[in-house]
């Protein structure tokens, strides 16, 4: 299937497959499920269409999906295949302990080649935005959270005949829409995304944001999975690279490496804390046995002393 073509039901792709999981390449323009009976082409419905016999009738949906991908984003999405591996992943993305990595085209060249975008993210309660998020201070922004996103850029180039940059981004929290907002707060939008353009940024077949990696760290044996990169000539002759500072494997190498050392450290920690939660948990009880001791002695000589 030609990359500018619309999804079906034929066209899932299969990246990993487990007695547990599935992890699949998200196309583009699809959602993962809807509740709307006119909307037939879901992730949910290619899932059915090739595992008929995988699905959970215990489940709205048939299948687990461990996370979120808009309707615009593609790439790598997890689906649990029973109740106990989907809370196990569950665990992991509530310990914030997966690891999540985004391919995308900004607009503009983007002057600072590595920054972490700390923008809080609330929902927009503006008249006709409500389906949108936006960043702390903007006018309707409602209930804004911590959010920040490491952005690293790997090439600048054209896209189409206009300056862009291709970037990694990796998410350190999971906000609705997240890594669209803060690449809009610095006034370099995602190319192709027509909600955070103000609906101007249609020419694009599609939005370039694609989830390129997912790791989670499951104890019995780690998931990682790559769904390629599709912001390349071969794939969009529209995107011409000009100038390239860092390979996306080095880079993403690197990045893996940095949170295994930030896990290992996170887990010396907690292994340290622990460690002094038992001492003052002994030196408590010895206290109070030592007070039980003292109160016993008390008793026994003023018995002594009535004598």
């Amino acid at each position: 299937m030609m990359a500018t073509e619309p999804a079906s039901l034929e066209s899932l792709c299969v990246l990993y497959q487990s007695e547990d999981y599935i992890v699949v390449d998200k196309h583009w323009d699809i959602r993962i499920d809807s509740k709307m009976w006119y909307e037939k082409q879901t992730v949910q419905a290619q899932l059915r269409h090739h595992f008929p016999q995988l699905a959970d009738p215990s489940t709205y949906y048939g299948f687990r999906f461990c996370h979120q991908l808009d309707f615009s984003t593609s790439g790598a999405l997890c689906v649990a295949l029973n109740k106990a591996a989907a809370g196990r992943a569950y665990c992991c993305f509530k310990d914030r302990t997966v690891t999540k990595v985004y391919l995308a085209l900004l607009r503009g060249w983007v002057e600072e080649e590595t920054q972490t975008l700390d923008f809080s993210i609330g929902k927009n309660s503006t008249e006709g935005k409500t389906h949108m998020m936006c960043i702390e201070g903007t006018e309707g922004c409602v209930n804004p959270k911590p959010c920040q996103t490491e952005l690293i850029v790997l090439e600048y180039g054209m896209y189409d005949g206009d300056p862009v940059t291709k970037v990694l981004l990796q998410p350190l929290t999971g906000r609705t829409h997240q890594l669209r907002v803060h690449c809009s707060a610095i006034s370099h939008p995602i190319v192709g995304d027509f909600t955070y353009s103000s609906g101007t940024d249609d020419a694009p077949y599609r939005m370039m944001l694609h989830a390129h990696l997912l790791h989670i760290p499951l104890e019995l044996q780690p998931l990682h999975v790559t769904a390629g990169d599709p912001f390349v000539p071969s794939t969009d002759p529209k995107w011409v690279p000009e100038r390239s500072l860092r390979t996306l494997t080095a880079t993403v190498e690197s990045l893996l490496e940095r949170r295994v050392e930030q896990d290992r450290k996170s887990k010396e920690e907690e292994r340290k804390r622990e460690v002094e939660r038992r001492k003052q948990s002994k030196k408590q009880r010895t206290e109070e046995e030592s007070d039980e001791q003292r109160r016993q002695c008390q008793e026994w000589l003023t018995e002594w002393a009535g004598d």
